[in-house]
C-alpha cells in the first residue's frame, strides 16, 4: 500500500461527521469567492499587478476565477475533494504569502486571516479527505464503479 491510499485510509478513519458541515462551507466560501472575482475582475488585476506578478496577468485571473468556481463547487459535493483542493492551494499560498502580506501581520487585515483560515481549512481536508456525506464516499461503496 503507498503512502496516498495510507493517508486516505487514515483520513477516512478519522473523520468526523461535523468536518462535512465545515468542508461544505468551505466549498460554498470559494465559491462565492470566485463569483465576487468574476464580478471584478479589473480590482483582482490590480491586486496581481501589486505582487510583480511575472506571468500575464489576465491569464492568472481567470485561473483564480476558474479554479475557485470549479473547485468550490466540486469541494462543497465532496467530489473529487483532495484533487479540487489541490488546485485551491497554489491560490490561497499566494494570498496569503504575497498578496495579503503587503498590508501586514496587523489584527485589522481581517483579509489576510480569511485567508489564512482558509488555507488551512484545504490543508486539513486535504490530509483528511472528504468525508461520509460526500460524492467521494457514494462512488466507493460497494457495488459502485470507481471512475477515477
Amino acid at each position: 500500500m503507498n503512502l496516498i491510499h495510507r493517508i486516505e485510509h487514515w483520513g477516512d478513519a478519522h473523520h468526523p461527521r461535523w468536518m462535512d458541515a465545515v468542508r461544505i462551507v468551505l466549498g460554498i466560501i470559494i465559491f462565492a469567492k470566485g463569483v465576487s472575482f468574476i464580478a471584478d475582475t479589473d480590482s483582482v488585476a490590480r491586486l496581481l499587478e501589486n505582487t510583480h506578478f511575472q506571468l500575464s496577468i489576465w491569464s492568472a485571473v481567470h485561473y483564480i476565477a476558474f479554479a475557485h468556481l470549479v473547485g468550490g463547487i466540486f469541494i462543497a459535493l465532496g467530489l473529487v475533494t483532495r484533487v479540487a483542493i489541490a488546485f485551491q492551494l497554489p491560490i490561497l499560498f499566494g494570498a496569503v504569502f504575497f498578496v495579503n502580506i503587503t498590508n501586514g501581520f496587523s489584527f485589522l487585515n481581517s483579509e489576510f486571516w480569511f485567508s489564512l483560515l482558509v488555507l488551512l481549512l484545504l490543508i486539513v481536508f486535504f490530509i483528511v479527505g472528504s468525508g461520509r456525506y460526500s460524492l467521494d464516499h457514494e462512488m466507493r461503496r460497494p457495488g459502485n464503479k470507481r471512475w477515477f
